[in-house]
C-alpha cells in the first residue's frame, strides 16, 4: 500500500457531492474570467493529442511515458496523448498572429499515466494552461514577479469570493505572496531534501513563489526536474501555498518565461538533449521564428481541492484510484467521485 496518502484526523466535508459539483463550476468561472481579463488572454481550443514526430507534448522530467497510439489510414506517425500543452501555446500564438501583450489560455485534458497517487496527484490532469507574448526587454525576474502577483491576486479574488458564498470556509492566504531561488531555499535548508525545504517555507510564509528551477544547486542536484525546451530554468518557478487541511505544501502551479534561442541550445546540452534539435518546435525556435513567451499551468482540480478545504483530489475530479485509496478513503468520510 502506498503511504503517501494523507488521512487528516477527523475529517468531515462540510459540501455534499451535489453541493461540492455546484462549487467547482463556481470556482472555476470565476477564476478563469478574472485570469483572461488580468493577463489579457483569449480562450482558444486545445488538442487532446499530437504527433510524436512534431516535438510538442511536454517531455515533463523526461522519464514520464506519454499514451501513444496509431491512426487509421494514417501512417505518417504516432500520436500521443498531451502532458500538457507548453510548446503547442507558444506554436498557436504564432500561427494565430498575436502581437505583443496578448495571449491565449486553454482548458488542458492530459493523461500522466505515471503519476503515483496521493492526495494532490492523479492521472487526469486538468488545467488552465496560458502563454503571452512579452517583449525582449521583459525576459527577466522583474517581468515573471509581476505576473505571478497578478496570479495571487486573483487566487486572493477567489478566495474571497467563495468565503463569501460558503461561512465555513475562512480565509487562509496570507496578504502578499512570498519570492525566494531555490538556491537561497538551499542554502536555508541544506539538509532537508527539495520537498521538505518547500514543506518547511510554506510553512512559514503561507504563499510561495520558488524561482530558478532545472539547473543543478551547490549540492549538485537541481531542486526539481525540469523538461530542458520550454521554461528558462533562470526564469521560472512554481507557486506554492501552505495547505492546513493536509498539514503540507501545495503547489497549485509551475510557470516561467520560456526559452529563448541561446537558453535552449543550452539546456538542450546540459541535458543531453540535443537530438531535439531535429523536430519542427525546436527547429523554429532555433531559427527565431517563434514569439518570446511567457506561460505556464494553474491546476483546475488544484484550485478547487484548495479554496473548499478538500482533503483528497478525487473529491473535486472524476478519475481512477486504486481500489484499496478508494476503501481507505470511504472510511475516513473521503468521498472520491
Amino acid at each position: 500500500m502506498d503511504t503517501k496518502l494523507i488521512i487528516p484526523s477527523n475529517y468531515k466535508p462540510t459540501l455534499n457531492l451535489k453541493q461540492t459539483e455546484i462549487a467547482i463550476k463556481t470556482i472555476k468561472d470565476y477564476f478563469e474570467r478574472k485570469l483572461a481579463k488580468k493577463l489579457n488572454l483569449l480562450r482558444v481550443s486545445a488538442p487532446l493529442f499530437v504527433r510524436t514526430n512534431t516535438g510538442l507534448n511536454d517531455n515533463l522530467s523526461g522519464v514520464e511515458r506519454p499514451v501513444i497510439f496509431d491512426m487509421k489510414n494514417d501512417s505518417e506517425s504516432n500520436v500521443e496523448i498531451v502532458h500538457s500543452l507548453a510548446k503547442w501555446k507558444r506554436m498557436a500564438l504564432k500561427r494565430y498572429n498575436f502581437e505583443i501583450g496578448e495571449g491565449i489560455y486553454t482548458d488542458m485534458d492530459a493523461i500522466r499515466r505515471d503519476e503515483e497517487f496521493d492526495n494532490t496527484h492523479s492521472i487526469y490532469v486538468d488545467q488552465w494552461d496560458w502563454e503571452k507574448i512579452i517583449d525582449k526587454k521583459e525576459r527577466n525576474q522583474e517581468k515573471l514577479k509581476e505576473i505571478v502577483k497578478l496570479i495571487y491576486g486573483i487566487c486572493k479574488d477567489t478566495e474571497k469570493y467563495i468565503c463569501g458564498l460558503y461561512d465555513h470556509i475562512e480565509p487562509i492566504l496570507p496578504e502578499e505572496i512570498q519570492f525566494i531561488s531555490s538556491k537561497e531555499l538551499e542554502r536555508l535548508y541544506p539538509n532537508l531534501s527539495p520537498e521538505l525545504r518547500e514543506r518547511k517555507i510554506a510553512k512559514e510564509k503561507k504563499a510561495v513563489f520558488i524561482m530558478e528551477i532545472g539547473r543543478n544547486l551547490e549540492s549538485g542536484e537541481p531542486h526539481g526536474m525540469r523538461s530542458p525546451d520550454y521554461d528558462d530554468w533562470d526564469l521560472n518557478g512554481d507557486i506554492i501555498f501552505w495547505n492546513p487541511v493536509l498539514n503540507s505544501e501545495f503547489e497549485i502551479s509551475s510557470m516561467g518565461i520560456r526559452v529563448d534561442e541561446e537558453a535552449l541550445k543550452e539546456q538542450l546540452r546540459l541535458s543531453n538533449c540535443e537530438d531535439r534539435k531535429t523536430l519542427e518546435y525546436h527547429e523554429l525556435l532555433l531559427q527565431d521564428k517563434l514569439p518570446l513567451t511567457v506561460g505556464g499551468g494553474i491546476g483546475q482540480s488544484r484550485l478547487c481541492m484548495f479554496f473548499l478545504r478538500k482533503a483528497h483530489i478525487g473529491e473535486v475530479q472524476s478519475s481512477i484510484w486504486p481500489k484499496w485509496m478508494v476503501e481507505e478513503c470511504n472510511k475516513k468520510n473521503i468521498i472520491l467521485l
